[in-house]
């Protein structure tokens, strides 16, 4: 199916559902939830997405698993999608939480031939077959570390998207407490117990997955690197690889491969 809205076939008895939709630069998709599980996958762009816990950024050729009833909003940047909304009952194994997952290959061409099935596939056969080997992969995807967990406590929230609209590596802990009225021990301890991560893995982290979106968008690694505040393209060269395995180049988009199919509205 493409460019068909999921709440007008949710009903249908089908474990899994196969969508194709195209959005325009910059396009938002508010606040919202489904019944069914969501495997959201960039076949072109880059995606923004959050929930009250945080916000989990997804390159082209990456997924995201959006567990059952998560609300969620999405801001989509150049992006074709393709989604798989799945009965909870046929993957028990989901993650309670949103999480950030490569795609082999194997189930990139598995996700782009599953939305060319009738929406009311027959139970036996080719195309349930399909159903079949995509749950199979999906069941074991290799997490990335793109999200950025944000606190609950109101101050030290603010403190945090501020930073993420413009993240600078060498953004002192001490202006953070200063602003908070607290030691700098005190708050890598409520940094470190609201986020799971210590001050400067979050701020490492936030840098880093803030310059996914430039490296798509096709910004020079030198150009990030100097807007980030590391010391050179090295050194966020080196931060980057820490963190995920790869260098940057491995993100930027290659040239479209899915045909655009038109836009839908959310």
């Amino acid at each position: 199916m493409r460019n068909v809205r999921v709440d007008e076939v949710d009903a249908l008895d089908r474990a899994v559902l196969a969508i194709g939709t195209d959005y325009p630069p910059g396009h938002l998709l508010p606040c919202h939830e489904h019944r069914r599980a969501q495997v959201l996958y960039a076949a072109t762009g880059v995606m923004e997405l959050a929930t009250a816990q945080g916000t989990w950024t997804v390159p082209t050729d990456r997924a995201v698993l959006i567990p059952a009833g998560t609300r969620h909003q999405v801001t989509m940047l150049k992006v074709s999608t393709r989604s798989l909304y799945i009965e909870p009952a046929a993957v028990p194994w989901f993650p309670g939480h949103c999480r950030v997952v490569e795609v082999s290959t194997l189930l990139r061409e598995l996700l782009l031939a599953a939305v060319d099935m009738a929406p009311r596939y027959p139970e036996h056969g080719r195309n349930a077959a399909l159903v079949d080997l995509l749950l199979h992969e999906l069941a074991h995807l290799a997490p990335l570390p793109l999200d950025i967990p944000l606190p609950a406590d109101p101050r030290l929230r603010r403190l945090c998207e501020t930073f993420l609209r413009s993240p600078d590596i060498h953004d002192p802990p001490a202006r953070w407490a200063a602003a908070l009225s607290v030691s700098e021990r005190t708050l890598g301890r409520r940094f470190r117990s609201a986020t799971g991560l210590s001050f400067a893995q979050w701020r490492q982290r936030a840098c880093i997955v803030h310059s996914l979106r430039h490296l798509a968008a096709g910004v020079p690694v030198t150009r990030i690197a100097v807007e980030l505040g590391y010391d050179s393209p090295a050194a966020f060269t080196t931060a980057f690889r820490a963190l995920l395995g790869r260098p940057p180049s491995a993100y930027r988009s290659a040239p479209p491969a899915v045909p655009e199919e038109g836009t839908l509205s959310p």
